[in-house]
């Protein structure tokens, strides 16, 4: 459990980075969705061939339909989360977004079976209380229905990835996130082949920063966080998920130079505290069980 929590933790950084990493490259957010999930998918294909694993997912046809269909609400979740963010901008969507991880909590004691407590709901109104304080401003620069729609549409996608990712449990390890970044490339390739094409040329200066975003944030930031759900509890996924944009505030402060107000270091205050105060529920509950044992 606490390996996998390290590696969930680890990837939440990564992802945390993208931000900073795509303000490097001269292009269009669809472009860059694009060339993430592709370079993503072959770097961790080229770990597996090469640490010999066998492809195996094939023999459990649910889980691999499960898997299959997590790609796909993976790879539209960006899209419609980058959109979002030309339309209404990174903080309402950022917003929206993080709404994900509640459609998981409340969804998680019928779909798993696991105890929804009061100090995780408690735990989630205080994120969720800080993440208004961090966007809220951006709620009063309009209201345009299409990029609000896009915004909510990422967090019903974002849902439906980590459930149907939990679902496929049969398929595990390096497999699992390899063939989840295949399914979510496939799904944005034909995303973008059919609303804007394949026209699109990096510029020398991009390819570095299109290589990192691609290998390191995606392929090894997806390695992490796929291989470590599968091991912990949905509610404790969905609460520290959003050490996320924590994570992406802090990055644009220390090297974007951004000058956070009073009330958004609130807010990242309330983000830390509601996620600690959630997640400290299974170290109590875990201790309990040693101690009787």
């Amino acid at each position: 459990m606490n390996w996998a929590f390290g590696k969930y933790v680890s990837s939440l950084l990564l992802f945390g980075s993208n931000g900073i990493v795509a303000s490097m490259i001269l292009l269009s957010s669809y472009d860059i969705v694009f060339l993430r999930t592709l370079i993503g998918s072959l770097f961790l294909l080229a770990v597996f061939l090469i640490s010999r694993h066998r492809f195996s997912f094939f023999r459990n046809k649910k889980s691999a339909i499960f898997l299959a269909a997590s790609g796909a609400a993976m790879g539209a979740s960006w899209m419609f989360l980058f959109e979002a963010y030309a339309q209404i901008g990174v903080g309402i969507s950022s917003l929206l977004y993080y709404c994900g991880p509640v459609l998981v909590m409340i969804l998680s004691p019928l779909l798993f079976k696991e105890q929804l407590t009061g100090r995780k709901v408690l735990g989630f109104a205080i994120v969720l209380a800080g993440l208004l304080l961090l966007n809220g401003i951006a709620l009063l620069s309009g209201n345009l229905p299409f990029g609000l729609f896009c915004g909510a549409m990422s967090a019903v996608l974002y849902a439906c990835m980590v459930i149907l990712n939990k679902k496929a449990s049969d398929i595990s390890g390096l497999e699992n996130p390899m063939m989840q970044l295949f399914f979510g490339f496939l799904t944005v390739a034909v995303i973008v082949g059919i609303t804007h094409g394949f026209g699109f040329y990096p510029s020398p200066s991009d390819w570095f920063w299109i290589l990192i975003l691609g290998a390191v944030n995606t392929g090894v930031g997806c390695y992490l966080y796929f291989t470590s759900i599968g091991k912990l509890p949905v509610q404790t996924i969905s609460i520290f998920g959003y050490l996320e944009p924590l994570a992406a505030v802090i990055f644009s402060v220390l090297i974007l130079s951004e000058v956070l107000t009073f009330w958004q270091v609130i807010g990242t205050c309330c983000i830390i505290g509601g996620a600690v105060y959630g997640g400290t529920t299974l170290s109590l509950r875990r201790r309990k069980v040693l101690e009787g044992e």
